[in-house]
Formats: structure tokens, sequence, C-alpha cells
């Protein structure tokens, strides 16, 4: 059995625009793991998605942890790691590299069309839908409006630009990658080398809560 010593912490990087309590279906053994919750900071125009991640990083106080993020959260977790020691990133329902991104979101990238889409609008789920979701996965953007509270309109113009314009060739090391057959925001055809959740959308930390709370201990002590 662990001791407070030698537990494993992991600090938690919630979705684009949601709030730590997108973590609340998630419990691990005390005895092992002892979660932590990054919540979103506002940037500034001028900060790159390298200086935004050690802005971040202000809020980890222990060593060697493990960055566990969801969706943007995991491609924050990524860009946090190049700036302090971990012992793992976890990723679920994100991305590892830019060549994961889905066709829309490059269609959505070179038309510039983000731009065109009043960030104030992302108040209502309907516009989510509209930039990140499609038709037939409506129920997950449903599923993850109640998490959506971060609507300042200065991260919202940030983060979604940094989504899209994201320029990570490589995986990085020491990374766990968690996806849901199902996601259909960045869609499992596009990814490679992860752990598939069967039946899981993107809101996978919501819904297959069961699953994660089961294989995450064993994934992060292998």
């Amino acid at each position: 059995m662990a001791t407070e010593k030698n537990k494993t912490h992991i600090y938690c990087i919630p979705g684009l625009g949601a709030s730590i309590s997108i973590f609340e279906f998630i419990q691990l053994p005390y005895a092992q793991f002892e979660l932590h919750y990054i919540p979103w900071i506002i940037p500034e125009s001028t900060d790159s998605i390298s200086d935004y991640a050690k802005k971040m990083c202000s809020f980890i106080k222990h060593n060697n942890t493990v960055l566990l993020g969801v969706s943007f959260g995991g491609i924050m977790a990524q860009e946090m790691s190049k700036h302090i020691s971990v012992k793992k990133v976890v990723i679920i329902s994100s991305i590892k590299t830019r060549h994961e991104l889905p066709k829309r979101f490059l269609f959505v990238r070179e038309t510039k069309l983000y731009k065109l889409l009043p960030t104030k609008l992302l108040e209502k789920v309907n516009a989510w839908e509209r930039l990140f979701f499609n038709e037939s996965n409506k129920k997950a953007a449903k599923a993850y409006e109640k998490y959506l509270n971060i609507l300042d309109k200065r991260y919202l113009d940030w983060a979604i630009e940094n989504v899209l314009f994201w320029n990570q060739n490589q995986p990085i090391p020491n990374l766990i990658h968690i996806h849901g057959s199902k996601d259909l925001v960045f869609p499992i055809e596009n990814i490679s080398n992860c752990i598939i959740i069967p039946n899981g959308t993107h809101a996978a930390i919501l819904r297959r809560s069961r699953w994660l709370n089961q294989n995450l201990p064993s994934l992060i002590n292998e």
C-alpha cells in the first residue's frame, strides 16, 4: 500500500471551456492516488501555448506527477509536460499530434471560419455543436453543456485558435492515450496507438467513468 510520501499525485485539466467539475465521477483509490484539479485561467492575447502551459504549471505542487487532460486539456497536459518532470501524461478524448485533427477542423482553420463565429454565442450549446460537433454527436454536446462555464471571450478566442493551430508533430514520451470508439469530435479513424473505450463518445469522462475508474490505476502504474 502506498504511503502518503509515495502516493501518486494526479493533476487533472478539463476540456475547452469546461470547469473542473467535469471530473466529478472520477474516483481512484485514495491510498494510492490523490487527485488535484487545475482550472482554466484567462490568457494574455500574446500568450503562446507554451507561455500558457508554464502558467498552468504554477498550480503543480508535487514532483513526478501524472497529468491527466481531457480534449483540449489533453493538449495542454502535453504542453505542460515540456516544462516540468512528470511520471506520465494521460489524455482522454484528445489528440497526440496535429495529424490527428479531423478534416472539418482543418476546414475551419483554413477558411478562418472560427473567426466568424462570435464566441459570445458559445454560451449556447448549439453554437458548440456548430463549431466542434456534428448532427450525430449532439448527445455528447448536451452532456457537456452543464460543465461549459468558462465562457470569457478572451479565453475562448485564444483556446479555439490554439486547438486548430496546435503544431505538435510527434507524440511525447510517457503518454497514455485513451479514446472512445464513437468519439465524433476527434474520430477514432484519425487516432493511432490509443487504448480504446468501446462505445465511448467524446463525453467519455462523464459517461464512461466506471471504465476509467477501473482501468486508470493499472494504466498509470504500468
